[in-house]
C-alpha cells in the first residue's frame, strides 16, 4: 500500500489549501493520488487472487516418508519457481523455432540448447509444485525464524536436472571449440561425478556432507580448467567468430559455475538461507546458465558451419551417394524392360520371317531377324531348329565363300 491512511492525508491537504489561488491546482493533484490509490488497490487485490490460485502447497504437503520438512518453500517461492519453469519452457520453443529456419544439417546446437532448457522446466516446474524433494535432518540448527527447525527440503530434482543439462551445456561448449571426443566424453565423466558428490552430500545429514562437497569442488575446479585453458586455445586456431562464441560462452558459464558451490554451502549444505532465498538464488543462476547462455551461444553460431568444427553431419535427402543409388537403380529397371522388349521383338521376328519363306531365301530371313534383332541387341531369339553358322546372314558369309545352306523340305 502506498499510504497507510490516505483519507486522512487527503482531507488535511484540501482543508489547508482550501480559498487559495492553487486551489483548482491542489484538487487536481488530489484527485490524481486517489487514481493512484485505486490502482495501487487493484495491484493487490489482483495479486492475492494470484496466490491464492496456486494451491500447490495444500495439495502436495511437506510431508514425504513420514517425515515432514518444517524449513520448505512457501508460496512465494513456489510462485517463483513456477515463473522460471514458464521461462524456461518458452526458451525452448524460441530455440525450437530457431531451428527450423536452419538446414537440418546446421541444427545440432539449436538441439542441444533446447533440450537444456526443455528439461529446466520440467524441473522447476515439479519444484514449484512441492514434488521431488525428500527432507533431510539440518546439521546446523538456526535461530532465523525462515531456517529454523529440524528438517530441510532438499529437491533432489534439481540434481537431476543438472544431471542432465549440465554435460549438455559443456556438449555446447566443447564442439563449440572443437575439441577431441575422447576429451569430451572424459569432461562429461568428471562433471558427473561434480554432480552426483553434491547430491550425496546435500542427502547426508552429518558433518561428513563437505567430504563429499569437497569432491565435488575437485571436479569443477577441473572442469573449469578445460574451459578456461584448453577448450580455449583448441578454439583459437578455428577462426575469429568460433573464438569469440567460445570466449563469452565458456567465460559466462566459468563464472556462474564458481558461484553454484557458494548456493550450495548456504542452502542445504550449511542451512543459513530459507528456502524461499533458494528458490531465488539458484532460480537466477540456472536463469542466467541456460536460457541467456543458450541465447549467446546461439547468436554467435549465426554464421558458423558446423563442418568447420569437425561435425561432418549427413542429410539423407541432400547425400550425393544416396541420390546418385537411387538414381541408378531407376536406370536399371528402365534398361531391364527395354532389355525385356528386345528379346520380345528379336523372338517374334525370328519365328514369322522364318516361317514365311519355304525356300533359302525365307529360311535366311529368319535366321538373320532372329540373330540381329534378338543377340545383336541384347535378347537371347531362339535358334532355328536347323543349324547354321553364326556367320551366315541372308546365305552369305564374311570370311569365306558365299554359299547356301542346305535345306530339307
Amino acid at each position: 500500500m502506498i499510504f497507510s491512511r490516505p483519507e486522512f492525508l487527503l482531507v488535511n491537504i484540501s482543508s489547508y489549501m482550501r480559498g487559495t489561488r492553487n486551489h483548482y491546482r491542489i484538487i487536481k493533484t488530489i484527485n490524481q493520488l486517489q487514481n493512484i490509490l485505486a490502482i495501487d488497490n487493484d495491484m493487490t487485490c489482483k495479486m492475492s487472487d494470484l496466490a491464492r490460485r496456486n494451491n500447490a502447497l495444500n495439495l502436495n504437503t511437506n510431508t514425504v516418508n513420514g517425515r515432514t520438512a518444517d524449513i520448505a518453500i512457501t508460496t512465494r517461492g513456489s510462485d517463483f519457481y513456477f515463473a522460471i519453469s514458464a521461462v524456461m519452457a518458452l526458451s525452448a520453443f524460441i530455440f525450437i523455432g530457431l531451428a527450423m529456419r536452419k538446414h537440418r544439417r546446421d541444427r545440432i546446437f539449436h538441439y542441444i540448447t533446447a533440450a537444456i532448457v526443455f528439461v529446466a522446466a520440467i524441473a522447476y516446474f515439479t519444484m514449484g509444485s512441492n514434488l521431488g524433494f525428500t527432507p533431510i535432518a539440518v546439521e546446523y540448527a538456526r535461530s532465523d525464524p525462515r531456517a529454523s527447525g529440524v528438517y530441510r527440503e532438499v529437491f533432489y530434482v534439481r540434481y537431476i536436472d543438472w544431471f542432465i543439462t549440465t554435460p549438455l551445456l559443456l556438449l555446447d561448449l566443447l564442439l563449440t571449440a572443437g575439441m577431441p571426443w575422447p576429451t569430451i566424453l572424459w569432461d562429461i565423466l568428471v562433471d558427473w561425478i561434480m554432480i552426483v558428490t553434491g547430491l550425496v552430500g546435500a542427502l547426508v545429514p552429518s558433518v561428513y556432507k563437505w567430504g563429499y562437497f569437497t569432491f565435488g569442488c575437485a571436479a569443477l575446479v577441473y572442469i573449469i580448467y578445460q574451459l578456461v585453458w584448453e577448450a580455449r586455445r583448441h578454439a583459437i586456431p578455428l577462426g575469429d567468430d568460433i573464438r569469440k562464441c567460445f570466449l563469452y560462452c565458456g567465460s559466462l558459464t566459468a563464472l556462474l559455475w564458481i558461484v553454484y558451490p557458494i548456493a550450495w554451502g548456504v542452502c542445504e549444505g550449511g542451512n543459513i538461507i530459507a528456502p524461499d532465498s533458494e528458490a531465488v538464488f539458484y532460480g537466477v543462476l540456472d536463469f542466467l546458465a541456460k536460457p541467456i547462455f543458450g541465447a549467446l551461444l546461439i547468436w554467435g553460431h549465426r554464421n558458423i558451419d558446423p563442418a568447420r568444427l569437425g561435425l561432418s553431419i549427413r542429410d539423407y535427402d541432400d547425400d550425393p551417394s544416396v541420390s546418385g543409388h537411387m538414381h541408378g537403380v531407376h536406370e536399371k529397371q528402365r534398361a531391364a524392360g527395354a532389355a525385356s522388349n528386345c528379346h520380345t521383338d528379336g523372338h517374334r521376328g525370328g519365328h514369322i520371317n522364318g516361317s514365311s519363306g519355304t525356300d533359302t531365301a525365307g529360311y535366311s530371313n529368319g535366321v538373320t531377324t532372329g540373330f540381329q534383332d534378338g543377340a545383336g541387341t541384347g535378347g537371347n531369339a531362339d535358334r532355328p531348329i536347323v543349324d547354321a553358322p553364326s556367320s551366315h546372314i541372308n546365305g552369305a558369309t564374311t570370311n569365306g565363300p558365299t554359299h547356301t545352306p542346305n535345306v530339307v523340305v
